[in-house]
């Protein structure tokens, strides 16, 4: 359940509760008009209901250049539901507005995300250098690669070309410094880094491109549904930060082959998740609000799924040609 709280002039009252009678409000509360004419209202709405909503607010209220519409978590509801309604919530996607919000936050190239990326990726290369599966973990418990990569999905889908311009610098940001740190420990370490662990993120095949796939579709569908997002960022880093790291290290020791097919690994993961949770976002149904809108991002998520699809061709070709070279 949302509490949805309502500012606005005291003439809307009643267009208000009609909004509120078509999201099948729990509970509907009129508070005083203030001395500058506007009004506080309160609705109680499910999770499944808070969508419809806030666009009815949004369309209505719109000419209304003083009002404001917050949305307040519930902690607990009583009485409760029923266990169908229950259900229903359960797989309610979440609102929009909420999506963005915590999107945007974690997709913003500053100081600590450059920091964590920094310390994940010397976590990361000396586990690959030493094969410790232990410590290639825990690099990817820190690394910040999820945010990112779902502002980019979500930008599409709602074709908010700002987002996805901010997303792509996050993310190319965060990539090159992978690369770019670990390829200087590879020139510093003093002995060969060709581990076992190194060796596997250097070679890329269709069970990479599901793996990628799924942290993809998983990452999306943990951010529509409210679940927690830290095993699924995991799944995102695994994906990600061992094969920037293997690539800057190989390049740092002037193994060039071996450079080449963690390159492979990296750009296929990169398209696969960015793919797969455009897709989910697509079929949870997360578009703009206006119709004007719709048309620009549903041209945005063609283009840009029919770009990631021939990426992801031509990298599976270049992996089997290089193959090919080798045998």
């Amino acid at each position: 359940m949302k509490y949805v709280e309502v500012i606005a002039e005291a003439s809307s009252a009643k267009t208000v509760q009609a909004v509120a009678e078509k999201a099948k409000a729990a509970d509907f509360r009129l508070g005083a008009v203030g001395e500058d004419g506007m009004r506080l209202m309160r609705m109680l709405v499910s999770d499944d209901h808070l969508q419809v909503a806030l666009d009815s607010l949004q369309n209505t209220l719109g000419a209304q250049p003083t009002a404001r519409i917050s949305v307040l978590a519930v902690e607990a509801f009583l009485p409760k539901p029923d266990e169908e309604k229950r259900k229903q919530e359960d797989q309610a996607t979440a609102a929009r507005e909420s999506l963005y919000e915590g999107v945007e936050k974690n997709a913003r190239l500053d100081s600590g995300y450059l920091v964590l990326v920094a310390l994940s990726t010397v976590v990361a290369a000396i586990g690959l250098i030493e094969n410790n599966v232990a410590v290639v973990i825990g690099a990817m418990v820190i690394a910040p690669l999820l945010g990112p990569n779902l502002a980019l999905s979500l930008g599409t889908a709602l074709g908010d070309i700002p987002l996805m311009r901010k997303a792509v610098q996050t993310v190319f940001a965060g990539i090159l410094l992978a690369v770019v740190l670990s390829a200087g420990l590879g020139m510093l370490w003093p002995s060969d880094t060709a581990s076992r662990e190194m060796l596997l993120r250097t070679e890329a095949g269709l069970d990479a491109v599901a793996l990628a796939l799924a942290s993809g579709a998983a990452a999306a569908l943990s951010l529509t549904t409210g679940l927690s997002s830290v095993l699924v960022g995991v799944m995102v880093a695994v994906a990600l930060l061992p094969p920037a790291a293997a690539l800057g290290l190989m390049l740092g020791q002037g193994r060039i082959d071996l450079a080449v097919g963690a390159g492979l690994l990296l750009g296929i993961n990169i398209v696969c998740i960015n793919l797969a949770s455009k897709i989910v976002f697509f079929l949870k149904d997360i578009r703009p609000r206006t119709w004007l809108e719709k048309e620009k991002a549903k041209r945005a998520m063609v283009v840009y799924t029919a770009v990631w699809l021939v990426t992801l061709l031509l990298l599976i070709l270049a992996i089997y040609a290089r193959r090919a070279m080798v045998l």
